[in-house]
């Protein structure tokens, strides 16, 4: 019986490559998958991309959709994916099986946790009707933490929060805005990080997500089938506890009342407490930490936006700078401390006049 001759080889058009050769490393491993996962690969479609140099298509299979991660290995190391995963699913939380990986290629395929972000499905103007999708999440970060092991992930300290506070001056200010950051405005940013790094590491560590905001949060299934997914997850570390709530309400690119926010916030907290994790006893106290934990994120996330639009080509980042402002003049307004810190960022926003500092590149 003779053998049929051998099919020529499939060629992927969806995803647009400016390397030949990763074209063909692709094409090369996602034809050996098509037999094993079912895939289909007509259906091979852009899911989303991120600010990192990490793509994302999704591909249908036999078994549902699936997601494949793009991630040149000179540019992004996947390992930390893989391991954090490996965490979350201990600790019972919805993230990505890694179904296959080609670790010197840099190529995942991932079970698929749906296309609706917590983010899509928000009522931007009723804060009261997102309380249970708020709590859901709530409930997720309590799981992570409770999960808390010491010398598992990188640890967040002073020296990590300390770089990550000088992509603030190094980015927004001296490259954005064209301040020069010395004499002053050096010293000035030099007090206030001294008072943000202290004050922030007093607080116990736990397992830290980073990013935990409901854009990499997915909701899929409806009412009491809903499940709350978890993604972005691969710059977790171990540091203070304050630090994913703040970043869970104190949104990159959504802005709450603070009645809401406290609201959230304290459930969260006497949650934890129930929990056993380090809040402490006195929430006034515990918030007032969250808010200079919001503070050191808000400065590098400023920071990293300047960067995105100014070295990576992508301005839209940009475009919620008003937000983080707003965010860091209403904790520095609280703080007698951190007043100079105010008076600095109100005069490079232009909402005082400026004296007393030299802006000018000299």
């Amino acid at each position: 019986m003779s053998q049929a001759p051998p099919s020529e080889p499939t060629l992927f058009t969806a995803p647009v490559w400016s390397d030949a050769q990763r074209a063909t490393d692709f094409n090369d491993w996602l034809s050996a998958l098509v037999p094993v996962h079912g895939l289909v690969i007509n259906s091979l479609r852009s899911a989303s991309a991120d600010a990192s140099f990490r793509r994302y298509f999704r591909v249908d299979s036999a078994q549902g959709s699936r997601i494949i991660m793009d991630a040149p290995p000179d540019k992004e190391d996947c390992r930390p994916f893989v391991k954090v995963a490996q965490l979350m699913n201990e600790a019972h939380l919805h993230v990505p099986q890694v179904l296959a990986w080609d670790e010197a290629r840099g190529f995942m395929l991932l079970s698929d946790l749906g296309a609706q972000t917590m983010m899509q499905v928000i009522n931007r103007d009723e804060p009261g009707a997102n309380q249970g999708l708020y709590l859901q999440a709530v409930d997720a970060l309590i799981a992570w933490q409770t999960a808390s092991r010491p010398g598992v992930l990188p640890p967040y300290d002073e020296a990590l929060l300390r770089r990550e506070l000088e992509l603030f001056p190094d980015w927004y200010l001296a490259r954005h805005r064209g301040v020069a950051v010395e004499g002053d405005v050096r010293r000035t940013l030099d007090d206030a990080f001294k008072l943000i790094v202290e004050r922030n590491l007093a607080w116990p560590s736990v397992y830290v997500h980073r990013d935990f905001m409901p854009r990499n949060l997915m909701i899929s299934g409806d009412g009491p089938q809903m499940r709350l997914g978890v993604l972005d997850f691969q710059d977790a570390v171990y540091g203070p506890i304050t630090y994913d709530i703040a970043s869970l309400m104190r949104d990159a690119f959504l802005s709450w009342e603070e009645d809401f926010c406290l609201d959230i916030t304290i459930r969260y907290w006497e949650k934890a407490r129930k929990a056993g994790l380090p809040v402490g006893d006195d929430f006034g106290e515990f918030y007032r930490g969250v808010e200079w934990m919001g503070l050191q994120r808000h400065l590098k996330v400023a920071g990293i936006f300047a960067r995105l639009t100014l070295r990576d080509g992508k301005p839209q980042y940009l475009a919620d700078t008003p937000r983080f402002i707003n965010y860091m003049r209403a904790t520095c307004a609280r703080y007698r401390e951190l007043k100079p810190l105010l008076r600095l960022i109100d005069r490079v926003e232009g909402i005082e006049s400026a004296s007393g500092y030299a802006f000018g590149r000299v």
